[in-house]
Formats: C-alpha cells, sequence, structure tokens
C-alpha cells in the first residue's frame, strides 16, 4: 500500500494550530460556535457499570436537551451494543441516532471473524453507526493491507449504518503513522474518522487533529468524497472542543460543520454549553 507524502514537522505543525487558533478566535460567533458544536455531540456513556436502568435514564437525559431548547439536539448516543435496541426503543420519534462501538472496542484484540459478527451483532440490533476501533498491534507491524482489508470487510458488514473508525491516535504517536491510519481508514470506506477511544491516557490532541484534517481534505480534493472527522476524549473544558472546531471550520470549511460531517465525543461538557446556550 502506498502512501502521500505528508512532510510537515510536529514543529510546524503546533505553529500552523497556534495560528489557525488565533485566527479563529478573533473571528468566532461565541452562541453560534457552540451550537454548531453541541449539536455535534455524540453523547455518550461507555462504562462496565452500564446496564438497562442507567442506558433509560441516558435517553431521558438526551431527550431532555430537546426538550429545553428545540432547535439544539445531541445527533445521537454512543453505547455499547446490548443496549442498542432499548435504546432505539426510547428514542424513537426523536431522530436521535443511536451509534455502538464494535471490533473488540476499546483494544481491538479479537478474531477477525469475531468482530465480523459482533458488527452484525449491532446492525441487526438497529444501530445506525458503529464505532469501531482499529488493530493498533497489526497496524505498528506494518501490516497495513490486513489493517484495510479489517476496515473495507466492516464497512460492508455495516449495510446502511455509518462507520466511524477509531484510530486511536494516542498509541500510533508519531504524526507519520496518524497519517497513514487516516489514509488507510478513508481509502477503505470510513464514513468518518476519529481520534480515540476515550479510554487510553492520551486521547484527542490538535496535532492529532490536523494531521487528520489535513487528510481528509486532501482526499476531497482528489476525489470530491467528503469524510468527516471526530475529536474524542480528553476534552476537559469547552475550549478544549472548541479547538477541533475552529480547526475543522479553517481546514475544511462551513460545509463541514454539520452533524454528517463533524461529530465530537465530549459529553462531560454538553450541559455546560447547553447552559451557556441558553
Amino acid at each position: 500500500m502506498s502512501f502521500h507524502p505528508y512532510t510537515h514537522s510536529e514543529q510546524a505543525l503546533n505553529e500552523r494550530i497556534a495560528e489557525i487558533l488565533r485566527r479563529q478566535k478573533q473571528a468566532s460567533k461565541p452562541q453560534e460556535d457552540l451550537a454548531t458544536v453541541f449539536r455535534s455531540i455524540d453523547f455518550t456513556t461507555l462504562e462496565a457499570f452500564d446496564n438497562e436502568e442507567k442506558i433509560k435514564s441516558f435517553c431521558a437525559q438526551a431527550l431532555a436537551f430537546q426538550q429545553q431548547a428545540p432547535h439544539l439536539s445531541v445527533p445521537a448516543i454512543c453505547i455499547y451494543s446490548p443496549f442498542v435496541k432499548q435504546a432505539k426503543h426510547l428514542l424513537a420519534g426523536s431522530g436521535i441516532k443511536v451509534a455502538t462501538v464494535a471490533c473488540a472496542f476499546p483494544s481491538g484484540q479479537m478474531p477477525f471473524d469475531l468482530k465480523v459478527k459482533e458488527v452484525e451483532y449491532c446492525v441487526n440490533e438497529g444501530a445506525d453507526e458503529i464505532d469501531m476501533v482499529i488493530s493498533r498491534g497489526t497496524f505498528l507491524a506494518g501490516r497495513y493491507e490486513e489493517v484495510f482489508k479489517e476496515i473495507k470487510t466492516v464497512k460492508e458488514t455495516c449495510g446502511q449504518a455509518r462507520l466511524k473508525v477509531i484510530l486511536e491516535t494516542g498509541e500510533l504517536k508519531t504524526v507519520e503513522n496518524i497519517r497513514k491510519a487516516s489514509e488507510i481508514a478513508i481509502l477503505a470506506g470510513a464514513d468518518f474518522i476519529k481520534t480515540s477511544t476515550g479510554k487510553v491516557p492520551v486521547a484527542a490532541t490538535p496535532l492529532a487533529a490536523i494531521v487528520m484534517i489535513d487528510t481528509i481534505r486532501e482526499h476531497y480534493e482528489a476525489t470530491g468524497k467528503k469524510v468527516g472527522f471526530k475529536p474524542a476524549g480528553g476534552m476537559k473544558v469547552i475550549d478544549d472542543a472548541l479547538t477541533y472546531y475552529y480547526l475543522v471550520k479553517d481546514i475544511l470549511g462551513d460545509t463541514w460543520l454539520n452533524k454528517d460531517l463533524f461529530r465530537v465525543g465530549t459529553s462531560r461538557l454538553a450541559g455546560q454549553i447547553l447552559e451557556l446556550l441558553k
């Protein structure tokens, strides 16, 4: 598998990030920016102690956001697969999609035929979106074709469900690796590329994001195909979420700033953002 050259150094990328953020903050429209971020939040619970009661309460919270501000809604909730059918029932008619994680989330360590069966199960339960995690061990061993084939097969298994491919950039570590993984996922048919599971110490970073966003832009310029971007994990304050919004706005433009092409994994900030918007 051949890769397009990406010659930017970490220092050059960090300088570019700083310049983009400076420029975008000067031109920002705070209410409009925050509303777009809120409408891009995949409202997520992925805890080992999740159960039917927790999911019932969680779905009620997602619906309550709509009731508090009818023009605002999270686009999707993201939950573990045993609760997909329950969530679909609870959210029926709301327009809120049900996403679930797959392919041995978060480790990616499972025989591939079992990963495919897991995706089949998720789709049969009614999942609208599948967030798969790549096999980082396989990728880091240099077996790129294998990673490509896994993603391509999962995409085919998804049917009508949209596929977000989680790269786990904190484990890929280098700009070169993040670039390669982004290209592989896009070429294999990803509808979105996503930074992280949120289950490892280093989640989304602006550095990983700019590499992924650049790759999306270059693919669009070469093919006309738009691929979505989702930063996830590690966002502690509202400015963290806005950082990724500004990077997308600057590099990809306003046409990417909608729930079909931009999602944010920052459930902890949803309530805070809604309060500011109200």
